[in-house]
């Protein structure tokens, strides 16, 4: 999905930290997060594609696998919990992302894949979880449309990282998350073609591709 910072454990520290003084600041939590995420998802919108930026042909929707995402914000500040894939998966390897991944057999949908990769990947107790809705499908490049699950975390939530899948959790503030101006388009040439991406970096986090596009939608439905 995205690009990220190396796991130096002092570079992490210290970016928390960053993170946390900024969204400490310009934070927003209780009530007035839920009402302005809900209000965000009852916005309609359509489906997001790697592809609105690729000279690629679209795949038929018959060839995409599905995947769940978790796009989960503190109660207390709205900061939102983020990864960096470990340097070993087969798959965008060292990359933000969202905590999630593909539905498996015995995931009743997208929602439960979501929820089950969220404890697996971070810790998080479906318990926790406010659950406010779901974000139109994103449909990547390698195949797979990513439904985002949006929800608020209640209470105390100390992340446990599975180090076979997570070198890092960290947060981004909502203020940082939620405005489309701190999006924007960057490229690079690839297979002998330039490919175009949404970006949006923060301190030492380049968060990028699909998760970026994925947090543009919900930051447009918000600022509308």
């Amino acid at each position: 999905m995205s690009g990220a910072a190396g796991s130096d454990p002092a570079l992490s520290r210290a970016s928390q930290d960053i993170a946390a003084s900024a969204s400490a600041r310009a934070g927003i939590g209780g009530a007035e997060l839920a009402a302005r995420l809900r209000a965000a998802l009852a916005r309609p919108a359509e489906p997001s594609s790697d592809f609105d930026l690729l000279p690629d042909p679209k795949p038929p929707a018959s060839a995409l696998r599905d995947a769940g995402v978790l796009a989960a914000f503190h109660e207390d500040d709205g900061r939102l919990y983020l990864t960096t894939r470990a340097a070993t998966m087969r798959h965008h390897p060292g990359q933000i992302a969202l905590p999630g991944g593909k539905k498996d057999p015995g995931d009743k949908d997208v929602i439960a894949a979501a929820l089950r990769e969220a404890r697996e990947e971070i810790g998080l107790d479906p318990d926790q979880l406010d659950l406010l809705g779901t974000l139109p499908p994103h449909h990547t490049i390698t195949q797979f449309s990513i439904t985002p699950l949006v929800a608020i975390i209640r209470g105390p939530f100390t992340p446990i990282a599975e180090p076979g899948e997570v070198a890092e959790v960290f947060t981004l503030p909502f203020s940082h998350i939620a405005n489309p101006a701190n999006y924007r388009i960057e490229g690079r040439h690839w297979r002998g073609l330039w490919r175009a991406y949404r970006v949006a970096p923060y301190g030492p986090y380049y968060l990028w591709g699909a998760t970026a596009r994925i947090l543009l939608g919900l930051a447009q439905r918000l600022s509308a």
